[in-house]
Formats: C-alpha cells, sequence, structure tokens
C-alpha cells in the first residue's frame, strides 16, 4: 500500500486554511497531526487530510 504525504503548503491549498490555523486546529485536537520526516521537516498524510475535508459541514443556504 502506497501512502501519500503532503507538505504544508500542499495542505494550505487544499484546505483552505492558513498556517497559523493549521496549527492552532491540531492544538485543539480537531486536525490531523504530521508526520515527522526529519529534524525540521513534517508532512501530513493525504488520505487523513482529505477524510478531514469530507467530514466539514457544508455551508447553509450557499447558492452557486
Amino acid at each position: 500500500m502506497e501512502i501519500k504525504i503532503l507538505r504544508r503548503r500542499d495542505v494550505e491549498r487544499l484546505t483552505g486554511l492558513s498556517k497559523a490555523s493549521i496549527y492552532r486546529k491540531m492544538r485543539g485536537g480537531t486536525f490531523p497531526l504530521p508526520l515527522k520526516l526529519g529534524e525540521r521537516a513534517v508532512a501530513w498524510r493525504a488520505d487523513e487530510i482529505h477524510d478531514w475535508i469530507a467530514s466539514r459541514p457544508r455551508a447553509l443556504g450557499w447558492h452557486p
């Protein structure tokens, strides 16, 4: 099984969240934790990020 990983900028792009928001949600326990790749490098599992996005409620009253 191949696990795809996403770096922070990719996570920001996919979720629409800023770096600060991602880390705030992680501290609050409402966002997936990253994998530690090295001393200063982290990445998130793509499947966990996609699951998090899918779990978000849809905006009420929004019409394209």
